[in-house]
């Protein structure tokens, strides 16, 4: 159930946004989603741009239909480099996460290696973090370099904005 109802979410969400280009990521490990996704995206007209894992940032290329192993092992672009700065270009980033809490906190593997990833990102831009529904929780510590989400994406509740401070 969890990946075809990302998908159908995901599919709805990009067709009632107007969104043509976006940043998404192949799934590694438990996360959720699927490689098909980004084919069906693809076949929505959706531009996607992907990360690749270099020595000390993440680069991003457009994703072709093809994918190899990466540095780290997580399946990569064969498409052209279009460096580190190519988030500008996007109009949402679908980010990993391992978790996401009610202030839109996202935790990841570490480090800060998506977050300052997505620093050239502008500010107005959504950024919506996929996530199986046990995956929402209260509260995350959050660094001085972590980049809040906008949304969440879950199997059972869809497509949902984080909701403000206060609220």
């Amino acid at each position: 159930m969890g990946t075809r109802a990302l998908q159908a979410h995901l599919l709805a969400t990009m067709a009632s946004s107007g969104w043509s280009t976006i940043s998404a990521f192949v799934p590694f490990g438990d996360e959720p989603g699927s490689a098909e996704t980004l084919v069906l995206l693809q076949a929505a007209g959706v531009r996607i741009l992907l990360p690749r894992t270099g020595p000390n940032d993440l680069t991003w290329a457009e994703y072709d239909g093809t994918l190899r192993p990466g540095r780290l092992g997580i399946m990569e672009p064969t498409g052209e480099d279009l460096g580190i700065d190519a988030l500008a270009e996007v109009d949402a980033v679908l980010a990993p996460a391992l978790a996401v809490d009610r202030h839109g906190v996202r935790l990841g593997y570490g480090r800060g290696y998506y977050d300052r990833a997505l620093k050239p990102l502008p500010a107005d831009r959504p950024v919506l973090a996929i996530v199986y529904d046990d995956e929402l929780v209260d509260t995350l510590p959050c660094a001085n370099y972590d980049r809040s989400v906008t949304h969440t994406v879950t199997p059972l509740l869809g497509t949902r904005p984080i909701a403000p401070p206060g609220s």
